[in-house]
C-alpha cells in the first residue's frame, strides 16, 4: 500500500519546500489539475529532479488527445498522469499506448461516472489496471466521502490497482485501507496541517505498518 500526496492549491516555491520536508514519508507526489493550471509540467520536472526515487503522477484530467497528452507527462518525467474515466474509451487506450512505450502507468479518474460497476467492465476489458477512486472537492463541502465508490469500484474490479481520494486524513484513513485501497491519497490533510511532517509521518506509518 502507498501514500499519494496531492498538491493542488499550492504555488511551486511552497511545493517544493514541503515535499523536501516530506519526501521520506510518502510514495508518490501527485501534480495537481490546478497546480498544472498554474505551472505545467514544471513541477514533475523539479520534484522529479530532486527526488529521482520518488513517483511522481501527473494529475492531467486527460478528455481528449490520449496518446499525445499522456506522453507529454512522461517526458516531463511523470510516472503516472490521469485520464477521465467520462471519456471515450478510444481516449483512454491512447494512454495505454503512450504508458506502455514509455513504461509508464495511467490511472482512470472515475470521477463522476454514473455506471460504475459497467465501466469498470469496460475500461478493463480495454487494458486498463489502475483506477482512481475520487469525490472531488465541491460534492466533499456537501459532506460526500468516496468510501461507497470505493466498495463499488473495488468489488467490481478484477485486477486493477485502485487509488482514493477526497478528503481523507490521518483519522480516517484506517477506513480506506480497510475498505482494500492500494493506494490512499491525501492533499490537505498533510499540505494544511498544523504541521505537515508530522501528519506525513503519522499516515506513512499507519499504510506501511
Amino acid at each position: 500500500m502507498k501514500l499519494q500526496l496531492a498538491l493542488d492549491d499550492i504555488k511551486f516555491e511552497d511545493a517544493i519546500e514541503l515535499v523536501g520536508k516530506v519526501h521520506n514519508f510518502v510514495d508518490i507526489v501527485e501534480i495537481g489539475s490546478p497546480f498544472i493550471i498554474d505551472c505545467g509540467m514544471a513541477p514533475v520536472k523539479k520534484i522529479k529532479e530532486l527526488y529521482p526515487d520518488l513517483e511522481v503522477l501527473a494529475d492531467t484530467k486527460i478528455m481528449d488527445a490520449g496518446e499525445y497528452e499522456a506522453e507529454l507527462t512522461y517526458l516531463a518525467g511523470a510516472d503516472y498522469c490521469t485520464v477521465l474515466g467520462v471519456t471515450d474509451t478510444l481516449t483512454i487506450k491512447g494512454c495505454l499506448e503512450a504508458a506502455k512505450k514509455y513504461n509508464k502507468k495511467c490511472f482512470v479518474d472515475m470521477i463522476c461516472v454514473k455506471n460504475v460497476e459497467e465501466r469498470v467492465a469496460e475500461i478493463e476489458a480495454a487494458g486498463v489496471d489502475c483506477i482512481g477512486v475520487h469525490t472531488g472537492v465541491d460534492l466533499q463541502a456537501a459532506g460526500v466521502t468516496p468510501l461507497d465508490d470505493l466498495k463499488r469500484i473495488k468489488g467490481a474490479s478484477k485486477h486493477s490497482m485502485i487509488s482514493v481520494a477526497g478528503g481523507i486524513n490521518v483519522n480516517t484513513v484506517e477506513t480506506y485501507m480497510k475498505a482494500g485501497a492500494d493506494i490512499v491519497i491525501v492533499g490537505g490533510g498533510i499540505n494544511h496541517a498544523k504541521d505537515p511532517v508530522a501528519a506525513a509521518k503519522a499516515l506513512y506509518e499507519k499504510i506501511h505498518a
